[in-house]
């Protein structure tokens, strides 16, 4: 990383993603792609029919769809997130991710997506 004073390039990393069918997560900042641990952000490309084990993440996930929708389940129901839109899932939530005609979106997790923090269920 560079100094205060100074702008950081990195490039995107391939994160491998949970859920079948695979989809593509590609991480532009985070613990992966820069070592920062109070944020990552990542673009996520889903298949029709992908869906994830639900999970009660120890972060703030902020998702903005870019084409496609994704559904998030939660225990008050089921949210539709179309493209143009955004949703915001706090901490502590839990949550199952799906999308079934396929999806574009960006991710922004505050603190950064962890294997530590997500907490999925049956993994």
């Amino acid at each position: 990383m560079g100094t205060k004073h100074e702008p950081v390039v990195a490039d995107a990393v391939q994160v491998e993603a949970a859920g079948t069918p695979p989809k593509q997560i590609r991480e532009f900042v985070g613990r992966v792609a820069t070592g920062h641990e109070s944020v990552s952000v990542a673009v996520m490309r889903s298949p029709a029919g992908w869906a994830e084990p639900p999970q009660t993440p120890e972060f703030d996930e902020h998702t903005a769809v870019l084409a496609g929708t994704l559904l998030v389940h939660h225990d008050g129901g089921t949210t539709e997130v179309r493209a143009g839109q955004s949703v915001t899932v706090p901490a502590g939530v839990r949550v199952r991710y799906e999308t079934p005609d396929g999806a574009e979106y960006v991710a922004v997790c505050l603190p950064a997506f962890g294997m530590d923090l997500v907490h999925r269920e049956g993994t």
